[in-house]
């Protein structure tokens, strides 16, 4: 007895098998892509903001000039009068407004220490999808058809494809989309490429877009 005792001094208890994750949730993301969740929701939520505030001065005052209207191609009033800026019949950022904050919310609740469903993140993926492919028509509309840029609508932008790609790269890393092993491997090596690829993109459409007022 005095021999079992003396075996179990100082050997710390057993402890039992660690618990698996329940059904359907995924691994955990990292805070890294809660923080940008965060990050580029509130920098969406601040554009949507400014936007609706000087879309209301301009109903109010026709006239009126918003302050991130600088030059004939920086010119947020004039993308602000467009058709394009309503176009499901109500002004864009109060749309922002709602799906920015969500990600917010999104975001901290993972720093939170939330978890998710797998259907959860295919959710949100389709959401980053929708909202990218909306942000790329209103950038050719601005580009091309209206002839103006907007700042703050560009700050809109790049927050929603940061947050598009990071939560592409999440689900595929994790299996919850889909994706062979090279492309898994690809995101999980190389996350960061499509980003920079895409905002280097976008960054020539505009340089090229008026060249001569840049470089004159």
């Amino acid at each position: 007895m005095a021999t079992n005792a003396a075996n179990t001094v100082g050997v710390p208890r057993q402890q039992g098998p660690a618990r698996s994750r329940p059904d359907g949730e995924p691994p955990a993301p990292s805070r890294a892509l809660a923080w940008l969740l965060v990050l580029t929701g509130a920098a969406g939520v601040l554009a949507s903001w400014v936007i609706t505030l000087d879309k209301f001065h301009l109903l109010e005052d026709p006239s009126f000039k918003p302050a991130c209207s600088l030059n004939p191609v920086i010119s947020c009033g004039s993308v602000m009068k467009s058709e394009q800026a309503a176009a499901f019949g109500f002004p864009n950022p109060m749309l922002g407004l709602v799906a920015y904050a969500m990600v917010v919310c999104i975001g901290a609740g993972l720093l939170a220490g939330a978890r998710y469903r797998g259907w959860f993140w295919l959710g949100l993926n389709a959401g980053t999808v929708f909202g990218t492919g909306f942000c790329a028509w209103l950038m050719v509309q601005s580009l091309y058809e209206i002839n103006a840029l907007c700042l703050w609508c560009c700050l809109a932008w790049v927050a929603t494809l940061l947050m598009f790609w990071a939560v592409t790269a999440h689900t595929v890393r994790t299996g919850i989309l889909p994706a062979p092993a090279p492309v898994r491997a690809f995101f999980a090596d190389f996350g960061w490429a499509p980003p920079a690829l895409h905002l280097g993109v976008i960054g020539m459409l505009v340089l090229t877009r008026w060249w001569e007022f840049w470089t004159g």
